[in-house]
């Protein structure tokens, strides 16, 4: 069976029965998980990744054979989008084949630790792959608005609030992203005559901000066909540092161009991967009356929840001690964002990175 999980998406493919005791039973069924995690390792091997709690509560729960836990190659496991070190999901996908028990959500998710939870399961076709049949990915970034005060104020001033005119200059900005284009400034070893470095973005914008713990957050959300390693990061710390006054909005288009750029890269710790997209597979699938669609529109209400209970909460409470953002806004005046300037200079000095968890944010097909 092809299953969908929240926080991580699977699909799955099995048959009814419970698996015997004697040999494995061939399973041909492939199923989407839709599952929901919150991250917060750094990266280190000691560290259990999300999909070892995932496969060990697969096995736990009955769902696959032991081996197949040894071995995901034999569950045809595959994850639709990665998320690196740091980086959590209130909408990752996941596809590999299991035995369909009863109470199968109830299950694994009893076996799963609480900042882990597939939401949903769904029947795919046969030989369903979660990353290939992915045609586009959604991430949203939250980060506290006094990343968007004027570089005179106070690096964290927590009195500031978002003003309209500041937050339409902001959603202005976002939108130049909209479109096809060359990225190669914004991720590490491409250079920008690669054709991979060009990507599609549909659609980047700012929501209205909110109040937490006296704090005022947005977030900012983006959706895309694929994104590089970084890629988010860079493409807010960018808006953020012309936004502050460090850097002229040229850069924007300069980036895009065949010169190197320096892009700075905003924290890993607001970045969450918040949905994956199944259109086309919808289009051509989703109501044949064999399948259904990919949306988890009814899974809308628990990833809500997921992200109010374990998601934002942490992360707003990790800014709060750790003040990450706080510590990059101060590294901006480093950065130099004059193309003269970095042609003159010839000098390839490297700007310190501040913080050197959290690697990573996107896909890196």
């Amino acid at each position: 069976v092809s299953m969908a999980a929240h926080t991580c998406n699977l699909s799955a493919s099995g048959q009814r029965n419970q698996p015997g005791q004697h040999g494995d039973p061939h399973l041909q069924n492939i199923k989407p998980v839709f599952v929901s995690f919150f991250q917060r390792n750094v990266g280190s091997s000691q560290f259990k990744t999300i999909e070892d709690d995932l496969v060990s509560a697969l096995v736990r729960s009955g769902c696959i054979p032991e081996n197949h836990g040894e071995d995901m190659r034999k569950m045809s496991f595959q994850r639709c989008a990665r998320t690196d070190k740091g980086v959590s999901a209130a909408g990752q996908v996941v596809s590999l084949k299991v035995w369909l028990i009863d109470d199968i959500l109830e299950k694994i998710n009893s076996h799963l630790p609480s900042h882990i939870r597939i939401l949903g399961l769904k029947r795919v076709t046969g030989g369903f792959n979660s990353k290939n049949r992915c045609d586009a990915r959604t991430y949203c970034y939250l980060l506290p608005t006094f990343a968007f005060a004027h570089k005179d104020r106070d690096v964290q001033d927590e009195t500031y609030r978002l003003s309209a005119e500041t937050l339409q200059q902001v959603n202005r900005l976002l939108a130049c992203y909209k479109g096809t284009h060359n990225f190669h400034n914004f991720t590490s070893q491409k250079g920008p005559q690669e054709p991979s470095a060009r990507r599609y973005i549909l659609e980047m914008y700012c929501e209205e901000p909110f109040v937490r713990e006296g704090l005022e957050f947005a977030v900012i959300r983006v959706k895309g066909q694929s994104f590089m390693m970084h890629q988010i990061r860079k493409m807010v710390g960018l808006v953020v540092a012309i936004v502050k006054g460090y850097a002229p909005e040229s850069v924007l288009e300069r980036s895009w161009g065949t010169e190197k750029v320096d892009v700075p890269k905003a924290p890993g710790l607001g970045l969450v991967l918040e949905r994956v997209h199944f259109e086309k597979y919808n289009q051509r699938f989703g109501n044949d009356g064999l399948h259904e669609p990919l949306d988890w529109v009814q899974e809308e209400g628990k990833v809500a929840a997921f992200k109010e209970e374990h998601i934002y909460p942490t992360i707003i409470g990790t800014e709060r001690d750790e003040r990450s953002m706080a510590q990059w806004l101060s590294t901006l005046p480093v950065h130099n964002f004059s193309a003269t300037a970095l042609t003159a200079a010839g000098t390839g000095a490297k700007v310190p990175s501040p913080l050197g968890g959290s690697e990573g944010d996107g896909d890196t097909d």
